[in-house]
């Protein structure tokens, strides 16, 4: 017998259509906050930068492949890394489906990591992607953009110790806390204007939430989310989950 209250269809019709108040006043104020990015001043990126590519070489303008936008999510997969972060690569998994359609908007995305270029290729290739990566290695990109930071920094950070969940990430992406903790899942957003490239928007953290599909399934999941509190790291690749069962 479930322990959830239970109702009839009149009352879950009542508390539905009050929920749905509240629903909609949040899809309005979401398009609002919309509206407040698109107002962000905007930074020029005037460095020059070289990544390498599938293609080649190519500058930061030439990641926008003649278009005049461009989203990056920075995919935390370091250069000690054996694999990428499996937070990261959970939400991946709904790129190679978004790309087509953000292109028919001017917009061009793609994901850099630190890793060098095969490595990011080999995971890639396992995890049936298709979406453009790439490399910064080797480049001040990320450390300029503070994407990321030196382990030396990051290891006085850890000199208190290490936390569980940043521990088994570090495991499960073959490499130690301090590398791991180095990296940090961003997602910038740039604008191309006669030559010149702008960063116009950047989030991280729970503001990535949007790019986890999954997440808004769950949400409306009986169960929602079910993460426990703390909050538990169930996330996979998604080959591992078989094998985890």
């Amino acid at each position: 017998m479930t322990q959830h209250k239970v109702g009839t269809r009149e009352e879950w019709l009542a508390a539905r259509n009050e929920l749905l108040a509240k629903e909609k006043e949040l899809t309005r104020r979401g398009d609002q906050l919309a509206a407040e990015r698109r107002q962000l001043p905007w930074v020029p990126i005037e460095k020059p930068y070289s990544f390498d590519t599938d293609d080649g070489p190519r500058t930061l303008p030439e990641l926008f492949n003649g278009r005049a936008q461009l989203l990056v999510y920075h995919f935390m997969f370091g250069p000690t890394f054996s694999a990428g972060c499996p937070v990261c690569s959970s939400a991946a998994d709904s790129f190679n489906g978004a790309v087509p359609h953000l292109n028919a908007r001017d917009v061009t995305f793609t994901c850099i990591s630190r890793a060098p270029l095969e490595k990011l290729q080999a995971y890639r290739q396992r995890m049936g992607w298709t979406f453009p990566w790439a490399s910064s290695y080797r480049t001040d990109y990320n450390f300029d953009l503070e994407i990321s930071r030196p382990e030396e920094v990051t290891r006085e950070f850890l000199a208190g110790g290490v936390p569980p969940v940043a521990a088994d990430l570090a495991q499960e992406c073959g490499t130690e806390p301090a590398a791991y903790l180095s990296e940090a899942p961003v997602m910038s957003a740039y604008a191309l204007e006669d030559g010149t490239v702008y960063l116009t928007y950047s989030t991280t953290a729970r503001g990535l939430e949007f790019m986890m599909g999954y997440y808004g399934f769950l949400d409306r999941a009986p169960a929602g989310r079910n993460e426990g509190d703390p909050p538990q790291l169930w996330m996979r690749r998604h080959d591992e989950y078989v094998a985890r069962s």
